[in-house]
């Protein structure tokens, strides 16, 4: 059984800009064409499996792939990419 991964702080957030970035960088490569109509989750499971797909994101483990492990993974890889003194990710208020 797999271990529940710990919140980071402002996960939401993280995710959210996650989910901006990916889906810019899935357009601008040609890979997809998002549409108003296409669920929230559904472009969470296609970014993160591009991502995984192109090497840039470690792939979840069989037995922990779900969409929310998908969107912890997204927003962690989210905050690696910002610079440590980010709003987003700087421990100071």
């Amino acid at each position: 059984m797999a271990a529940k991964q710990k919140q980071i702080k402002q996960e939401a957030e993280l995710l959210n800009e996650a989910l901006r970035v990916g889906m810019k960088y899935a357009e601008k490569r040609g890979a997809a064409q998002f549409e108003e109509t296409d669920s929230r989750d559904e472009k969470i499971e296609y970014v993160y499996r591009l991502l995984v797909h192109d090497g840039l994101l470690q792939p979840l483990a069989k037995e922990d792939l779900s969409l929310i492990n998908m969107k912890h993974k997204l927003a962690r890889w989210y905050a690696k990419q910002l610079p440590a003194d980010h709003p987003l990710v700087s421990s100071k208020k």
